[in-house]
């Protein structure tokens, strides 16, 4: 009969438990030296290697013949506990089995004496299933238990064992595995099976088993049945349903450069290669966390990576995404992937996720803006920003002749002169109060408005002075609703007054729109008839 692979591998002595030395080494002490606990807590994530060690120090207490501290594997008390026919060593589920009632007949056949070895143990897996009252059943003989008992409890959830239990048991924690050490135990098991895998698909499962010994095993196991030939990357992908890293960095170019079409048919083509959407997020999400690590902790995200994507892979990304856009993206998956129990239509969920990722323009939500404005001061600030601007106008044939005439003409009037002498629009002409006007803002205002504001010709926002109106002329995008903001126009407003030593008014306006003195000349005029009604008497 065929034996699952994490079954027929599971270590038999401490010295095959994989990346749990401190905790093995104790215990070998301890058997070594004949100081062993009464009752021991061992805690940790799935697959760590908690049930394993139970049973080896269940094998360990009898051995007939013990080797530093390991069992011998050889004599009957070994032979027996590993098949499971030791009557005096038993493993309890709690998770079933987790009543008072339960407890009780526990309790009642604890007292009497093995009958084949030399201690009576009681492996009680996932403990923290227990109710109250079998907790409080349990309580008084762990705190007292015969000579020949010996509890050891395992848990994935710690929080939820009653401090009374706790300080009674000697507690052992259990870390997650790195992938390196569960690379090396698949490559083992592979060898042994004759499985030939790539040492790039071993790094692959060792990822995906994410610290569980016991999945990356049952990983190699479900792989290695359906793959034909050399166990490849490819082939993972394949067997598990994954996107793979090519799919994903597909993905991500396109939500970089806001292409939904080309995001929403990358999904579905992996669609109907039946990909398991949940993982798919889980992909998207991973490859996400890691840019954003990169992004904002470069000199510790080295030993932090998923590694779902190469270096190379990475660094490619990682310029087309700002940081507040990579945090958006993480919690909108994050977000989707925790609606899918409760989803009618997977698919629908994932292409509108896609949706809101490519398009952040369709949300009006803080996170959505602030990703905006993100990706704008990145651009900014490495000078790749480039701003539309208007359509060039036709110049006139003559254009030397008409610039050495603009020299030669007289200045034109203030407001308060004559509007007969300049009815057409008076215009106060002050061309280098900009840079230093774009200086003192950069200082007073704060990002992401301090960047729109620019001195040279690619500056989001542009200043046009119009007798005493400032106009502010705003590229396509962000800019506006952000510089026309009370406390960002009066802070405007103040400089301007200051470098130009007059009022000044500000207004806000879109790139090629309006202003409000089009038509000053006619304003002017009418102004100045009303004003003057007896010159103007109409008989």
């Amino acid at each position: 009969m065929y034996q699952a692979l994490y079954r027929k591998y599971r270590p038999k002595t401490f010295d095959e438990v994989v990346g749990q030395n401190s905790i093995t080494q104790t215990l070998k002490a301890q058997l070594s030296s004949g100081r062993l606990s009464h009752a021991y807590l061992f805690t940790g994530t799935r697959g760590t290697g908690k049930t394993s060690c139970a049973k080896i120090l269940a094998k360990a207490v009898n051995c007939e013949h013990p080797v530093d501290g390991n069992p011998c594997n050889c004599c009957p008390a070994c032979k027996s506990i590993e098949s499971g026919a030791c009557m005096d060593v038993l493993e309890i589920d709690a998770a079933s089995n987790n009543g008072v009632d339960n407890v009780r007949s526990l309790r009642d056949d604890a007292i009497y004496t093995p009958s084949e070895v030399k201690k009576r143990v009681y492996i009680i897996d996932e403990v923290h299933m227990l109710s109250l009252s079998a907790f409080n059943a349990l309580l008084k003989i762990i705190e007292e238990p015969p000579e020949h008992l010996l509890f050891i409890l395992a848990t994935t959830e710690l929080n939820k064992v009653p401090a009374t239990i706790l300080s009674r048991c000697q507690r052992f924690s259990f870390r997650r595995l790195t992938p390196e050490d569960i690379a090396s135990r698949i490559n083992y098991a592979a060898y042994q099976e004759g499985i030939d895998i790539t040492p790039d698909a071993m790094k692959l499962l060792a990822r995906l088993a994410d610290g569980a010994m016991r999945d990356g095993m049952s990983l190699l196991d479900q792989c290695a049945s359906a793959a034909d030939g050399t166990l490849t990357v490819e082939e993972i992908y394949r067997c598990l349903g994954l996107a793979g890293n090519r799919n994903i960095t597909s993905l991500f170019d396109a939500i970089s450069r806001h292409d939904t079409a080309q995001a929403l048919s990358v999904f579905s083509k992996m669609y109907s290669e039946g990909k398991d959407l949940a993982a798919f997020l889980n992909e998207m999400c991973d490859l996400a966390r890691d840019l954003l690590l990169m992004k904002t902790a470069p000199s510790a995200a080295d030993n932090m990576l998923c590694g779902l994507c190469t270096e190379s892979e990475l660094n490619e990304l990682l310029p087309k995404f700002s940081g507040g856009e990579l945090l958006r993206m993480v919690e909108i998956i994050q977000s989707t992937s925790a609606g899918f129990t409760r989803s009618a239509s997977r698919r629908v969920d994932v292409e509108l996720c896609l949706l809101q990722l490519c398009e952040p323009s369709l949300s009006l939500d803080a996170e959505s803006i602030n990703a905006r404005l993100s990706r704008l001061e990145d651009k900014i600030s490495s000078g790749s920003f480039t701003a539309a601007s208007p359509a060039p106008k036709a110049e006139p044939l003559e254009v030397k002749a008409e610039e050495e005439e603009e020299e030669e003409r007289p200045p034109l009037p203030d407001d308060n002169d004559d509007p007969f002498a300049a009815p057409a629009r008076s215009v106060q002409r002050k061309s280098d109060f900009w840079p230093e006007l774009v200086e003192k803002l950069q200082r007073e205002l704060r990002p992401p408005v301090s960047g729109f504001f620019l001195a040279g010709a690619q500056s989001p926002v542009k200043g046009v002075l119009k007798g005493s109106v400032l106009y502010l002329e705003c590229a396509p995008g962000p800019f506006k609703p952000n510089i026309e903001k009370p406390d960002v126009l009066a802070i405007v407003q103040e400089k301007a007054q200051s470098i130009l030593g007059q009022d000044i008014r500000v207004r806000v306006i879109a790139q090629g729109g309006r202003t409000e003195d089009e038509n000053d000349g006619i304003n002017s005029l009418l102004s100045f008839g009303s004003q003057h009604s007896d010159i103007f008497e109409i008989k």
